[in-house]
Formats: C-alpha cells, sequence, structure tokens
C-alpha cells in the first residue's frame, strides 16, 4: 500500500552539532524543509548535504511564527515538525508510516517525547511522555506564541501515537539555563503586552508551586538526583517567569507615577 507523502519540517539557528543525527532520523520522509535563522556554524550547508531544502529567514518573531513560515515551504500533505535536537526512534517511525497508509482525514497526531536531562532520558518529573501534536495534516498551523508555541487543532480529533520522540533537552547544562532564562524573558513580554499582571506573592506561590508539582505531584523523586535537580531548575524557571513580569508591570507603574 503506497503511503500519503510527508514532509518534515524544522526551524534551526547554530545547531550543527545536533543536525547530522536528528536528519538521519527522518531520512524516510519524503521531503525535509529547513528553515534557517542565520546561522554562522554551517548549518544551512550541512541540511543540503542531507538532502534538506534549506530556506533563510533573518527576522525573528517568535517560534510560533517561526513554524508558519517554516511550514509554508513544505509541498505534501502531511507534516511532521520536529525540532534539531529530537530523533525519530524506528518504532516512531513505524507508527507514523501507518497513519499515511490511512485515508486523508481531519485527525491530529501526538508524540510522547523521552526528554534527557544531565545523562538520563526522565521517565517522571513531567517529562515523559510529555506528548505533543507534531503529526499533522498540511491545513493546520502553530500559534503565534513567542514560546511555548503548539498546533491550533481547530477542535480536531487527537490520536496518541505509539513510540518515542527522543528529546536532547538538557546535554549542557549552562546552555540549557540561558536558554530556559530566554523563554523566560519571552514568557513574560507576551504576557505583559497581554495585560497580564502578577503580585510578589504570585511570584513566590508559583516558584513553590512548581517544585512541589516536578517532585511530588509528577513523581520526580523516582527520577533519583536528576529529579531532585529538575524540580530545583523548574522552580528557578518559574521564578524568572514570574520575576519578570512583575518587573515589567512594576516598571510601567513607576513610569507613569514620573519615576515616583
Amino acid at each position: 500500500m503506497s503511503l500519503r507523502p510527508l514532509s518534515v519540517v524544522l526551524i534551526a539557528k547554530n545547531a550543527a552539532e545536533l543536525l547530522p543525527e536528528c536528519l538521519e532520523s527522518v531520512s524516510w520522509a519524503d521531503e525535509i524543509v529547513l528553515l534557517d535563522s542565520g546561522s554562522s556554524d554551517g548549518t544551512p550547508q550541512i541540511a543540503a548535504r542531507h538532502g534538506a531544502k534549506v530556506f533563510h529567514s533573518t527576522e525573528w518573531h517568535g517560534y510560533g511564527k517561526q513554524r508558519q513560515l517554516a511550514q509554508r515551504y513544505a509541498t505534501h500533505p502531511m507534516i511532521l515538525m520536529i525540532d534539531t535536537d529530537e530523533r525519530v526512534t524506528p518504532h516512531l517511525k513505524q507508527a507514523i508510516e501507518h497513519v499515511l497508509q490511512q485515508p486523508a482525514s481531519n485527525t491530529v497526531y501526538s508524540i510522547g517525547r523521552r526528554n534527557l536531562f544531565l545523562g538520563r532520558f526522565m521517565r517522571h518529573s513531567g517529562w515523559y511522555p510529555d506528548r505533543v501534536v507534531r503529526l499533522y495534516p498540511a491545513d493546520f498551523s502553530y500559534n503565534d506564541h513567542q514560546v511555548h508555541e503548539s498546533l491550533e487543532t481547530q477542535n480536531a480529533p487527537v490520536v496518541a501515537l505509539k513510540g518515542d520522540l527522543l528529546h536532547l533537552t538538557c546535554r549542557d547544562f549552562s546552555a540549557f539555563q540561558w536558554k530556559q532564562f530566554a523563554y523566560a524573558e519571552a514568557w513574560a513580554k507576551q504576557r505583559y503586552h497581554q495585560g497580564k499582571r502578577c503580585s510578589i506573592l504570585s511570584v513566590f506561590t508559583h516558584t513553590l508551586g512548581a517544585f512541589c508539582k516536578t517532585l511530588i505531584l509528577r513523581a520526580g523523586f523516582l527520577d533519583g538526583k536528576q529529579g531532585w535537580l529538575l524540580a530545583v531548575v523548574n522552580a528557578q524557571y518559574t521564578f524568572n517567569k514570574y520575576t519578570a513580569l512583575w518587573a515589567l508591570n512594576h516598571s510601567s507603574h513607576a513610569s507613569s507615577k514620573g519615576g515616583l
């Protein structure tokens, strides 16, 4: 039985180290589209050598809009959206090919991610199965969120696929921390422009809540040392988000009062 053609879509910047293994894991796809955001490490050349169609966009309007733009270059009716630090496992490939054997439908598919944190693929802590909707018909698209973007499913049925997407979330702790800080800043700016506010009390209640949720409610303690560390990291990330939002609100209020 023939398969419906599939476009794999990626956005990338300076991903030369991660890209080859990622592209090899989807080399079976009918088309690979990569939108580069101004790499200086040879990412576009590596992608082209692996058979990807490479496009360029030096303007950055957030992850959601970048994914929208990348998807516009895809030419096939089904889309698999992945990141350069993700790898499609053989089991997941089989599940995707089974979907592609079926007639076209208004259905989207979620994929479970196994997230790497400090040398361990987490099994708890809210990091597994960490389902994300990544396989879908091309008439669906991502929202405009600057970070934590997601597919606009339009109330379509969501079917969970078997097989995992390996996610090399935290290979280098310092780089991971910088990325988390950038996410927190973008999150705060987005909420601020939406008119959201937060009190100094909510900064600490959200921070404590994030720690307890990761360690206890999501059984992070079962992930050993990494589970405890991740609980602290999640709390830190939450603290950064809400403190940044509080600071934006506070500075805006001070400006309106003439700096008093």
